[in-house]
């Protein structure tokens, strides 16, 4: 049977691949009209890891910090047409050009051209069969999910992890429960870290982020959408689907106010567990910084401080300051932006 590959705009998790051979990762849904925000993952090289015969890949963001986004933005000031200076947001990021754009690798194809496939190696294999379970469990059909990372790529080794996608704020939810309710039970071969796994992941997440050991294990309590899959690590990534978006580039206006430290109260949850991380807050306490009295949101572009605070949660926040003015309704207030070149790996969200 044909398949129809249906127009769509630029997702959280797609890829896009330039003339160059570089693979950009796509960071959330909203974007200039002739860019794509993104950040660069692999490179061609003849000595890289990734990758089949001679086509070689090297992973040039080794690991998903600020001060590594800063490397590659670093190494892309030898192609500055990748660059772009956003006056929507203040500061400089890597974009695409969508002139410059020679592949879009959506994950959701990805997934169905494994289940028609009758040719899988052992990791491709087994991503498909973790996404087949956990849409059997959960009810949502299989053309919701999408596998991206390595496998969407075909430049995938036996290390690889398996990194899974899920659309729809609803199915979304509906996986988290499914997910959480699997692992009370212990089945299907998915499980949480624990034991030595465990205590490595919070070690390293220790040392990258301004977090102590058990904090880092605090957060890993609450990541759901982190576990092991018959010995293969796995993520799973919720993404809204374009009706779910009310947003325009450019309805929103952010602009910087330095650096500042609060404790909030958690009043909505409910979109943080997408990219960006954003929480409501209410009953706002200044500890460093300006005393502004219009906090309301803390948001995260760090995936690893996603969905890690629950509604009616206090949480330490330290971050820089933004002034956002949407002009959709003339509305003017204030948030914490944590995952900012200015903080240099310093910031973070911390439920107390």
């Amino acid at each position: 049977m044909r398949v129809i590959r249906l127009r769509r705009g630029f997702r959280d998790r797609d890829y896009v691949q330039t003339p160059e051979g570089f693979f950009f990762c796509v960071i959330g849904s909203v974007h200039p009209p002739d860019r794509v925000i993104s950040y660069l993952k692999y490179i061609p090289s003849k000595r890289g890891r990734w990758g089949k015969g001679l086509s070689r890949f090297q992973r040039i963001m080794r690991r998903y910090t600020m001060l590594d986004l800063i490397g590659t933005i670093s190494f892309l000031k030898k192609y500055p047409e990748y660059l772009y200076d956003s006056p929507i947001m203040g500061v400089s990021i890597s974009a695409v050009p969508s002139s410059k754009i020679k592949n879009h690798l959506k994950p959701e194809e990805k997934i169905i051209d494994l289940s028609r496939s009758g040719d899988l190696d052992a990791l491709q294999g087994k991503a498909l069969d973790l996404a087949l379970k956990i849409s059997d469990e959960s009810g949502i059909p299989l053309k919701y999910f999408g596998v991206t990372g390595s496998i969407l790529l075909d430049i995938h080794q036996e290390f690889s992890d398996i990194d899974l996608t899920i659309y729809g704020v609803k199915n979304s939810e509906c996986v988290r429960e499914t997910i959480k309710q699997i692992y009370s039970v212990g089945s299907h071969g998915i499980s949480k870290f624990s034991g030595e796994e465990a205590k490595r992941w919070c070690l390293s997440k220790a040392e990258i982020y301004p977090l102590t050991c058990e904090e880092a294990c605090r957060v890993l309590s609450r990541k759901w959408n982190r576990g092991i899959f018959k010995g293969t690590k796995f993520s799973i990534h919720p993404i809204k689907m374009e009706e779910e978006i009310n947003e325009k580039y450019g309805d929103k206006v952010f602009n910087p106010r330095g650096m500042i430290k609060i404790e909030a109260e958690v009043s909505d949850d409910s979109e943080a567990y997408f990219m960006p991380a954003i929480y409501k807050v209410e009953d706002v306490k200044v500890l460093e910084g300006q005393l502004i009295k219009d906090i309301v949101e803390v948001a995260s572009y760090e995936g690893f401080y996603g969905g890690i605070a629950y509604k009616g949660e206090r949480i330490a926040v330290y971050g820089k300051l933004e002034k956002v003015i949407d002009k959709r309704n003339n509305e003017e207030y204030h948030r914490v932006l944590v995952g900012s070149k200015e903080a240099l790996g310093k910031d973070y969200i911390k439920p107390l």
